[in-house]
């Protein structure tokens, strides 16, 4: 597994593609939109993920009158095991070490 440093925007952004479904697949403002950063922060994390496997991305098909095509991101296979484990292994260390409940 190729490590990805799970910052906090880099959470960010794979919880809005983990949450993405084919019905309503993430593409690029609306990953901003859901992870709340800006396209600076969120297209260099999307250029790291699908370097190291974890994002493919493809262009919108069909008619989109009015504006540019889309660009859509979704998770690998791969990715998303990865993500979910990377994930939910941050999750672990944080609730056994108290840090998301605050102190006893």
């Amino acid at each position: 597994m190729t490590n990805i440093r799970l910052t906090k925007p880099t959470i960010a952004v794979l919880e809005a593609l983990i949450s993405a479904t084919s019905d309503n697949p993430a593409w690029g403002l609306s990953i901003c939109r859901d992870a709340d950063l800006g396209p600076g922060t969120v297209y260099p994390i999307l250029d790291r993920l699908a370097e190291r496997g974890w994002v493919m991305s493809f262009g919108e098909t069909g008619s989109h009158p009015g504006r540019p095509p889309r660009r859509y991101y979704e998770l690998t296979g791969t990715g998303r095991q990865q993500a979910s484990d990377a994930l939910a292994s941050r999750r672990m260390r944080r609730f056994g070490l108290g840090l998301a409940g605050g102190r006893a």
